[in-house]
Order: C-alpha cells, then sequence, then structure tokens
C-alpha cells in the first residue's frame, strides 16, 4: 500500500518493514517488539511507533476508487487476502503500543 503513496518514499525501507511488522503482530495479537527483534532490526519499538500509527491510519482511509491494482492482487488467497484484514482501532493500537 505504501508503494502508491508519495508520503512513505522518504522513509527508510528497514523502518518501514519493521513498522509494518510491529502492526501486524499488534493487529494478530501475537505479540510486541522483542529485544531480538530490536537487535536484528536496529529499531527500538518507541522508534516505529509514529510510523505504525501512520500505516494504520493508511490503511483505515485508504482511497477505494484510485488505484485498485495492489488491493486487488492482494485480496486474493494467494496473498492470505491481506488486503481484507480489517485495520485496529486507533485507539486500541494507541494503547498496545504504550504497554
Amino acid at each position: 500500500m505504501t508503494l502508491q503513496e508519495y508520503d512513505y518514499a522518504r522513509e527508510r525501507p528497514s523502518k518501514l518493514a519493521a513498522s509494518c511488522l510491529l502492526l501486524a503482530l499488534t493487529m494478530k495479537n501475537l505479540g510486541g517488539w522483542t529485544p531480538t527483534l530490536e537487535y536484528y532490526s536496529g529499531y527500538c519499538s518507541q522508534d516505529l511507533h509514529p510510523l505504525v500509527k501512520r500505516l494504520n491510519f493508511l490503511l483505515t482511509y485508504q482511497p477505494h476508487d484510485k488505484l485498485k491494482a495492489v488491493r486487488t492482487k492482494y485480496s486474493h488467497r494467494v496473498f492470505f487476502e491481506v488486503a481484507k484484514t480489517t485495520p485496529m482501532d486507533m485507539l486500541k493500537l494507541e494503547e498496545t503500543l504504550k504497554s
């Protein structure tokens, strides 16, 4: 989804990937940012929080009339229908990231 948004082009790919992983872990209740993830990614959880919130916002308020190719592709079961995943409530995300 970020490939279609110019605002994310200035983010480092490694930080964007780490933030996407943290958001996915949070959305699926699979745990938080572990010391191992921090060591290998080079990012602590607090460094990723602003970008995680922006990513969730992107999922929440995505335009439905333009650029449907990526959404259509990742809505297929071959890609586990990840484009159909419901974004987290912003307040719940905030609470989860603080804990």
